[in-house]
């Protein structure tokens, strides 16, 4: 079983999204992610101070099995970018909820968190898409 914090929101698309003391929002893959992804070699990110917008493509993440597209869970601004993936990709697949996170957005409009997937919800999803 994946691990699923309780205090993340979650997008059908398997990206986190947690609100942070600051009002900031940090973004990474879910651990489901990250195990159908395998290992991960390549991270490209957003540039900090672009736009995102919820569900539209803010970067790629790569693994020895596939490509795949990551999507903004909520709108808003990057202000902060992990360059730490940049030379160590792998970090997503041993930390996706700590040191592999994403980029950090400043959001438009914090409530658009609540239109994403609590874990109770997302765990269902990852659970149908098993079967």
């Amino acid at each position: 079983m994946s691990e699923i914090p309780t205090e993340c929101r979650y997008a059908s698309t398997h990206e986190w999204a947690r609100l942070e003391d600051d009002g900031t929002v940090t973004v990474g893959i879910t651990d489901h992610a990250q195990n159908a992804l395998g290992d991960v070699v390549y991270v490209e990110l957003p540039e900090s101070d672009a736009q995102v917008n919820a569900a539209e493509e803010a970067g790629v993440v790569e693994s020895v099995k596939a490509a795949s597209d990551i999507y903004a869970p909520i709108s808003g601004t990057v202000i902060a970018i992990n360059s730490a993936l940049d030379d160590a990709p792998e970090t997503v697949n041993d930390d996706p909820f700590g040191d592999g996170w994403f980029f950090k957005i400043q959001p438009d409009d914090v409530a658009q968190l609540e239109e994403l997937h609590d874990a109770e919800a997302y765990a269902e999803l990852c659970e149908s898409e098993e079967h």
